[in-house]
């Protein structure tokens, strides 16, 4: 009961506190706007196109790569381009400037500040073996209020990868500062292993904060209710279907598969339809029994984040000197990655969201967050030496 009421005072709180600061930082909706149709034809020079459908100097500048202002009474054909070649750079257009328009460009600044900061405090904490359960459970409550609740759904790391797609798809162009963000956020994983996915993600860490609240003291293993890990091969499956599902509804029809059930809009309740409540609250439940559900089955900058985690300089490793295989690490990992690790005994490691849990329950501090390859147990050795 207690872990049920905790769960229900933690989404209230979520949700209006979030309410209140959309209406604070009055938030614009990142939405595509619909084509318009443009009155055009051979005989308008540039400057009739422009009054007639209301174009601004800048736009028509873009398009026509104009050079001086005598080129405005010039006929549109004038420039190589087809009118059907015009209209379309003409959306594309608008379809930038309405990326542009609907971004807060003090507070985007401003969040990656905050997540440079956050996130380097939580790597010292992680290399330095100081992540406890009460810090852990602090940490990922100050990720999504300050991320999420105060700063807001927009950016995040799924938007990156999500956005782009659906932006490409519906209109063939790509929105550079999306394109940068992206970079930074994977510049993180490689760094350290799934990083900003772990400990900045406002929504991964609302479900990790959550995960939490059913864990017993030691956050070890689960608590008044079962939870369960998922295999990876189930999960990681799903996953790669959504998001092939993502891209080809976002070519196909111009449509975003995720705008009536992205979970990030918690953040921005207001925004939400019926559908999407049903969907985020079975979510954010369902991360009582199932490690970051989300993450998991569906974001698109998780698939993305785990295939670059390949190359991540920091991260979860054992040392098999010291290791007395207990199987402690294994056994508190929320997932089944820390198996796949501890043993080496799969093609693929799953994600692992570098939460630190096998660090605490390592009894003789065989497990580290450090740079390096991870090496073999001496069993596996011996087995790949025997097959050469």
């Amino acid at each position: 009961m207690k872990t049920w009421f905790s769960v229900a005072v933690t989404i209230v709180a979520v949700v209006v506190l979030s309410a209140l600061s959309v209406s604070l930082w009055s938030e614009k909706e990142e939405v595509l706007g619909e084509d318009v149709p443009l009155q055009i034809n051979a005989q308008m020079s540039v400057s009739e196109f422009s009054e007639l459908n209301h174009l601004a100097k800048p736009l028509l500048r873009e398009v026509f790569s104009l050079q001086s202002p005598e080129q405005l009474q010039q006929p549109v054909t004038g420039f190589g381009l087809t009118l059907e070649q015009i209209v379309n750079a003409v959306q594309q257009q608008q379809a930038l400037q309405s990326e542009e328009a609907s971004k807060n460009w003090f507070k985007i600044p401003l969040k990656f500040a905050m997540w440079l900061v956050f996130l380097v405090l939580c790597f010292r904490m992680l290399v330095r073996k100081k992540m406890t359960r009460k810090t852990r459970l602090i940490l990922y409550a100050c990720s999504f209020t300050l991320f999420g609740v105060i700063l807001g759904a927009d950016p995040s790391p799924m938007g990156t990868v999500k956005d782009a797609i659906v932006l490409y798809g519906a209109k063939g162009v790509v929105f550079k500062p999306r394109l940068v963000a992206f970079g930074v956020f994977t510049l993180t994983v490689v760094l350290a292993n799934k990083f900003i996915c772990s400990w900045g993600c406002q929504l991964g860490t609302l479900q990790d904060f959550i995960f939490r609240l059913n864990r017993n003291r030691s956050d070890a293993a689960s608590g008044s209710l079962p939870q369960v890990k998922v295999p990876f091969v189930i999960s990681n499956t799903i996953r790669v279907l959504f998001f092939v599902a993502l891209i080809w509804v976002a070519f196909a029809w111009a449509y975003d598969i995720t705008h009536e059930i992205d979970p990030f809009k918690i953040f921005k309740p207001l925004k939400l339809s019926v559908w999407g409540w049903s969907f985020v609250l079975t979510l954010l439940v369902g991360s009582l029994f199932v490690y970051r559900p989300w993450c998991h089955f569906f974001c698109p900058f998780g698939l993305t984040g785990w295939l670059f985690e390949k190359l991540s300089l920091y991260k979860i490793k054992v040392d098999y000197e010291t290791c007395i295989s207990c199987s402690a690490c294994e056994k508190a990992c929320p997932s089944s990655v820390m198996g796949a690790i501890l043993h080496q005994d799969k093609a693929v490691i799953p994600d692992c969201f570098s939460c630190g849990d096998c660090l605490d329950a390592c009894p003789t501090d065989a497990v580290s967050f450090s740079r390096g390859r991870r090496t073999k147990p001496p069993a596996q050795s011996l087995q790949d030496d025997a097959s050469r």
